[in-house]
């Protein structure tokens, strides 16, 4: 990462008069183009729509076109397949890579293998395209997802963007993730976002979740005591879309909330804004059963700090996992009653 960073320096103002020359849509001034790869998933359909609100034209890099094309119905964006990423990199300003088979699944060998690949070969399309791009074509920037999973797990460690990697699988996922994002020509000012537990109630753990709560049988997964750093998926597009256009923004973000809380907090944090009970644990040997060695995501969490990401500047919007639920399960509550 310090060589790469000591070639953007070199290359800042190349950079700066290339996002100057394209850094809006208003006012007269040409579209920041963006190609988003994973657009189609819980994360990035949202960096998507936020991006086309904010003027830009959205480029879906993808490997099956019809797919993302139904994913995307009504939203105007281009959609390119392998074959075109190339093309459509060299023709953007910004990529914002988030391609990745989910980990929240029961691993086998084969699935820990398209975990692994599924990133580091995307990664690595996107670099090389990025690369192989004319100079003067290159987008100048690449935001490239990573997760909190590098650091390992810990009860007791707090974490930042400085701690060093774990060791454990998911922690050697996110490494040679990066490792391969950091290979961007020096030109390309290089972001990487560590996303952490994503919130919200049409996906990832959260969607798992609220049919247990539901049912009245919602309570704290495991021990309830391993911690649970997390993200409202709203101030996570945000984060996300800032990183691409903000010159600021360069090297390591952890997009993770301020307050990282205990697992048992995050379930009484949902029962309130249910009005359900929170008294009934799952308990590990069950997650184990549906899991296998997947329920390490779940069972096992670590403590971190978005320290470089408030340092930048960013201001979260929901700060405290009772705000976060609140929002989700008021709006999900609304929706029910329309």
């Amino acid at each position: 990462m310090q060589a790469h960073l000591k070639g953007c320096k070199r290359e800042k103002k190349c950079r700066k008069e290339r996002a100057h020359a394209t850094s809006g849509g208003e006012n007269g001034e040409t579209p920041r183009r963006v190609c988003v790869s994973g657009g189609t998933g819980f994360i990035g359909k949202e960096v998507v729509k936020e991006l086309l609100r904010d003027g830009c034209q959205v480029c879906v890099l993808t490997r099956e076109a019809e797919k993302a094309k139904a994913a995307l119905q009504g939203e105007e964006v281009r959609v390119a397949v392998p074959a075109q990423w190339k093309e459509a990199i060299c023709s953007c300003d910004a990529v914002i890579n988030l391609a990745g088979e989910p980990v929240a699944s029961r691993w086998s060998e084969h699935i820990k293998a398209e975990i692994m690949q599924s990133r580091v070969n995307a990664t690595r399309s996107i670099v090389d395209a990025i690369n192989g791009c004319p100079d003067g074509k290159r987008p100048s920037t690449l935001v490239s997802a990573s997760a909190v999973g590098y650091y390992g797990t810990s009860d007791t460690a707090t974490f930042d963007e400085s701690s060093p990697p774990g060791n454990d699988y998911l922690a050697q996922v996110c490494q040679a993730w990066e490792k391969e994002a950091q290979k961007v020509h020096p030109e390309t000012r290089l972001a990487i976002v560590r996303i952490g537990v994503t919130l919200e109630r049409d996906g990832g753990a959260l969607g798992r979740m609220l049919p247990a709560f539901q049912m009245f049988a919602g309570g704290p997964v495991g021990s309830g005591k391993q911690w649970f750093s997390w993200i409202h998926r709203e101030d996570l597009v945000r984060l996300l879309v800032e990183a691409s256009r903000n010159e600021n923004f360069e090297g390591v973000y952890n997009g993770t909330s301020p307050n990282p809380v205990r697992m048992e907090d995050t379930c009484q944090a949902i029962a309130r804004n249910m009005g359900r009970s929170s008294w009934l644990p799952v308990p590990s040997v069950v997650l184990q059963a549906v899991l296998g060695e997947g329920a390490a995501t779940v069972l096992e969490g670590q403590q971190v700090l978005p320290t470089r990401t408030l340092d930048a500047g960013f201001e979260f919007k929901y700060k405290t996992i009772f705000d976060a639920m609140a929002a989700i399960l008021k709006k999900e509550t609304a929706e029910k009653v329309k």
